[in-house]
Parts: structure tokens; sequence; C-alpha cells
């Protein structure tokens, strides 16, 4: 148990004792997409390297400089309550160098891990001052996960082929080949955040204080307005209501974002939480750093498929109960795709439309119901 350590020649003692798990690898807490996508990545000799290389055509020497002259470096001196939560989240994790961390006055609640050399972290004012202590633990905990992770390497290659699309703009189709790949690495980008909102559950060991911290992003400082079932409850009603026209909205409205939707991201964590994965971890057996060397890129992608799988078997969403019956050979399959789209159709093409020998319905125009209204 965490009952107090020394770490880095700073002694630290948590609030209340945690569980701490020495030689953790980060495979232990990565959702399997990303998981499968950081294996094959480690494996690629000198990919490291070449992205260090490539670290002139990005900013980052630049916000360092900047978050060390217009920030707050956190230490024993500043913010001495979010130096203790670092060191305990590095100890608990078993990341062994502490990575700096700046305070930057923004209203904005945000935080992030960035730099490829070495990780920096950096948490805004707004966030600062809208979390308690066991929320701020957690968000800590997440981004030492990115730091553990390498996240903060691997996320180089969305930004650098983001700047390099905007270059190439002018080229149609070097731009859709590289905004393509920009897609997928979005896919990805999001799945990491999933990945560190465990390791921050792991640093933190408290499940209600991470569903809150949630929650305040979503609806700010109002907890006493808000419910954690009721904010689960609109995630499955998010996955699960609407027809087909509502499944491709959210495919739209997720695709440009780097983080999962608020409510999803604490739905998921819940259902993490409640897992065996987890549960093992917490007892003391998990996957090890000495161990990643040796770890197959077939299996982690097999893993990351038979979630994939999983999830479209299990999900609510129609347009992937659509597909989960496309692959098991259900049928009218081509009258239930016209019913989800049918709203989409003027009354002509409407899969609903009145019958020509039936008065219009009250609320009704002689030419038709537009369902775009309510779209």
């Amino acid at each position: 148990m965490s009952d107090g350590h020394e770490h880095n020649g700073h002694e630290s003692v948590p609030s209340r004792q945690r569980t701490r798990f020495p030689g953790i690898s980060s495979r232990a807490y990565e959702h399997p997409a990303d998981r499968s996508a950081l294996v094959a990545l480690r494996k690629l000799s000198g990919f490291d390297t070449v992205f260090k290389a490539l670290s002139g055509l990005l900013p980052e020497r630049s916000l360092r400089l900047l978050f060390l002259s217009d920030s707050v470096r956190v230490s024993d001196q500043q913010f001495a309550h979010l130096n203790d939560m670092l060191r305990d989240a590095c100890y608990i994790l078993d990341l062994e160098k502490v990575p700096p961390m700046y305070v930057n006055q923004d209203p904005q609640p945000n935080a992030m891990c960035i730099g490829l050399d070495e990780p920096i972290i950096v948490v805004t004012t707004g966030l600062v001052e809208l979390l308690d202590e066991e929320e701020m633990r957690a968000v800590v905990g997440h981004e030492v996960g990115h730091a553990l992770s390498g996240h903060a390497v691997y996320r180089t290659i969305l930004l650098f082929l983001t700047n390099l699309a905007l270059r190439v703009a002018w080229i149609p189709l070097g731009n859709l080949a590289i905004m393509a790949i920009v897609t997928a690495l979005r896919e990805w980008f999001r799945k990491s955040e999933l990945s560190a909102d465990r390791a921050g559950l792991l640093a933190g060991q408290d499940l209600k204080a991470s569903m809150r911290g949630l929650m305040k992003l979503a609806g700010g400082n109002h907890l006493h307005e808000m419910n954690v079932d009721a904010f689960l409850k609109q995630a499955e009603e998010y996955e699960a209501g609407g027809d087909l026209r509502d499944s491709v909205l959210k495919i739209l409205n997720v695709l440009p974002r780097s983080h999962p939707f608020t409510t999803i991201r604490a739905a998921e964590l819940k259902k993490w939480s409640e897992s065996r994965d987890y549960q093992r971890i917490m007892d003391g057996h998990y996957p090890r750093r000495t161990e990643d060397k040796d770890t197959s890129v077939t299996d982690s992608f097999r893993e990351s498929a038979s979630h994939y799988a999983t999830h479209v078997k299990t999900s609510k969403d129609p347009l992937m109960k659509l597909v989960s019956d496309i692959a098991g050979g259900a049928g009218d399959l081509g009258g239930r795709v016209r019913r989800g789209f049918g709203g989409f159709a003027g009354a002509g093409g409407s899969a609903e439309s009145t019958p020509k020998d039936q008065p219009p319905r009250d609320g009704d125009e002689s030419t038709g119901r537009d369902d775009n209204n309510n779209s």
C-alpha cells in the first residue's frame, strides 16, 4: 500500500492509502485499439528516432520555453498540493522520472501531456479551480498515464500530419490521402484518452471522484444539480436513441474530435472499473514492462479486432445493430435501411408518406410532412 514513500529524493505522503503497481506496463490499462497501435509502433526499429528528428518542424521547443517563461512550474514551493499528487501518481504507476508540470492561466478547464524527448504536463487554472483534490488526483494520474504509455511521442504523428495536410491542401489527392490517415489517427487518439482515464482511476482509486470530474467537465461546478446515475443514462440514451439518421450524425459529430464525448468516457470508465481486468490489476496481476519487448503484434491486433466485433454485436446503436444483422444474415435489410433513412426523403420518396387514398393527418401539409425539421 502507498502509505508514504520517497520518490526522486522527495518524501510524499498520500492523503489515504492506495495500492501501488511496481513495474506495471501501460498495456495493463490501455484500450485494446490503443494498445494494438502502440505495440505495433514500438516494434518499428528507429521509429522514435525519426519522429524526434522531425521535432524541429513542430513547436515543442517553443512551447517548453513559453510554459517556463509564462506559466507557474509546480514544485514544493509552488502549487505544492499538485506536486504531491504528481509524485504520488508517478509512485503508484511506477514512473521513475517525474515529468515537469506547469499551471497555465486559462479559464478553460484543460490538461495535456506534450513533448517528444521528455514529456511535460500542463494544467490550466480553470481546471485547478473546478476540481477538488480527489478529482484532480484522477486528472494528474490521467496525464501520467499518457506519459507512461508514450502517447506524447506517438501523438506527434497526428500533429505532424495535420500540419502537413494544411501545407499540401492544394494537391487534391495528396490531401485526401493524408486526411484519411489523420481520421484514422483521431480514432486512435480518442481511444488513447480512454486508456488515460483508466490510468487516472488506477492512480486515484476513487471511481466516484473520476465520475465527478467528468461531470464537472460537462456541466461545470454544479454538482448539487447533477447526478451520476442520470449522467450515465445520458450515455445509454445517446447510444441507443434515434434511428439510422442519428447514427450517421453521431459519426459526423465525433470525427473531428480529439476526445470522446464526456458521457461516453464516464460510461466506458465505469464499465472497465467493473471488469475482471481491473480487479486483476488491483489484486497485483498485471503485465510488466519487462515483458513489453516480447509482446506479439498479431495478438494485440487480434484483441483489438475482437473488441470491435464485440462492440458491434452488443451495441444498441441502430447502425451497429444493422451491421450486426448484415453479418448474421438477417432478412429484409433493405426495408430496414429505407425505414431508417426515410426521414431524409421528401414525401414522394418517404417510406412512410401518407397514402393517396387517405386524408392528411392533423399537422400535415397536403404536400407531405418534412421530417428534416426535427433532425
